[in-house]
């Protein structure tokens, strides 16, 4: 059997079920493993060892006693710290946060307790999932396993970097402006931020209301799709959430490219936002895998990238002054310079410019949706280069913000970010895959077509 710590959620369900593995027996492993690779990584804020193998034993007993609660029944995940566990805190990675303590389970985490799986403990984020990497904050950094001197991509850094160093099957991230796919990116595994309002915020920290996503890390498109499974539903307690009968997102998984019809963004990494020869060869690379599995690949034209970062930029920033104005005014020194700086902008953005950024905001949104009137699935970039060196601050800040994942926030449509091969860094390459509205099925079709064909998915860092 594959070891322990390498297993995808859905082998280690399978192998819980055929008893050639318990829960308790994969989490032991996971914790040894943590034990020895935290301290060089910092994927965790908390580690609730303790509780985890508390439930773990009950799981076990429970397989025993011929008891399955869900399909994520023993399952370890890991939680970004901005998504509250009961009776643990959610410090946002930030002084202003280090003594509330959660009252509930966020609506996320209760489903998936309620699918069987396992809270390991709270991961390492970005300061209220804005700031950056930095070293002015209560907690250390996360690291990239594939190299400890890089940044492992954010603002769910913890929750990326646990999953490819093998610290957990899955993990819980939030992505506002590419937060979910900037850690898949950099750390080479699977990110997955659902269409807009498919899975509940309630008991999540906001960042912004009207962009703010929930969705999952995996090492695999089939484990993605298993969380999704677990994850979403309408919550009419979340302003955002969507009354959507979507169901079964992994239903298409062995179906392959064979008539999918792809539409190829290249003028995001090739004219808007020129990224080096590498990632513009993995793309290339990556559509043609897909016409060799089937599909026609056709280029497509969105608005500019410039242009999607601008609204985004400007709806992030106003709302999030909003959540934070009060703090900004009175414990100015408690949060991280680097939070401080990105916040403290959207105090002096005018109300016209905001309604100015939704208004066109609706109008990118029909250019994509009539952009999807001929294509099954877009084919894009996620990071235009690979992940920066941490003692870099320069390149970091840099290299951040070229991407192309904040347009599939201000549109919700679901996106997904995987790797696609290896920079001469040894760092890894990624690739996006976006899909209609409430049509992960198909979106994950594509992008398990995409890892069946090649080796990435294969590949593991050694950190």
């Amino acid at each position: 059997m594959t070891e322990p710590h390498w297993l995808s959620a859905a082998e280690a369900a399978r192998a819980f079920a055929a008893r050639r593995l318990s829960p308790l027996e994969l989490l032991d492993a996971l914790l040894a493993r943590i034990d020895a690779l935290q301290p060089r990584l910092h994927a965790f804020i908390r580690l609730d060892a303790d509780a985890a193998r508390a439930a773990a034993a009950e799981a076990t007993a429970e397989i025993t006693r011929g008891r399955i609660r869900g399909p994520l029944h023993g399952v370890p995940v890991g939680v970004k710290d901005i998504i509250d566990v009961a009776g643990l805190p959610t410090t946002c990675h930030s002084r202003l946060r280090l003594d509330h303590v959660a009252a509930a389970d966020a609506a996320v985490v209760a489903r998936l307790r309620q699918a069987g799986a396992i809270v390991l403990g709270k991961l390492a984020t970005h300061e209220f999932a804005i700031g950056g990497p930095s070293f002015d904050l209560p907690f250390p950094p996360a690291r990239n396993p594939w190299n400890p001197e890089h940044h492992p991509g954010g603002s769910s850094s913890g929750s990326g970097a646990g999953v490819a160093a093998g610290l957990f099957p899955v993990a819980l991230g939030t992505d506002t402006g590419g937060s979910v796919r900037n850690p898949a990116s950099a750390c080479g595994i699977v990110g997955l931020k659902p269409t807009y309002g498919l899975v509940s915020r309630r008991g999540v920290f906001p960042l912004s209301f009207t962009l703010d996503h929930v969705g999952p890390l995996a090492r695999t498109v089939a484990d993605a799709a298993l969380m999704l499974d677990a994850m979403a539903g309408h919550d009419p307690a979340d302003p955002g959430s969507a009354a959507s009968t979507a169901r079964w997102f992994g239903r298409d998984l062995e179906r392959g490219a064979r008539g999918l019809r792809v539409g190829f963004v290249r003028h995001f990494h090739e004219t808007d936002m020129p990224a080096p020869a590498e990632t513009g060869a993995a793309l290339a690379e990556a559509a043609r895998v897909l016409a060799a599995e089937g599909a026609e690949v056709r280029d497509v034209t969105l608005p500019g990238l410039n242009e999607f970062a601008g609204v985004n930029r400007v709806i992030l920033t106003s709302e999030a002054f909003a959540i934070h104005a009060r703090w900004l005014r009175e414990r100015p020194e408690d949060y991280g310079a680097l939070s401080r700086r990105r916040l403290l902008p959207g105090a002096f953005i005018a109300a016209p410019d905001y309604v100015a950024a939704q208004r066109r905001r609706a109008e990118m949104i029909a250019a994509v949706e009539e952009v999807f009137r001929d294509v099954d699935v877009l084919l894009c970039a996620s990071a235009m280069e690979p992940a920066s060196r941490l003692d870099d601050p320069a390149e970091t800040a840099r290299t951040y913000p070229r991407q192309a994942r904040t347009p599939f926030n201000v549109t919700g449509n679901p996106a997904l970010a995987m790797m696609a091969g290896v920079a001469a860094s040894g760092l890894p390459l990624a690739v996006q895959f976006v899909g209609r509205w409430f049509e992960e099925a198909t979106l994950l079709r594509a992008a398990a077509a995409f890892e069946r064909a090649t080796p990435w998915h294969r590949m593991h860092p050694q950190p």
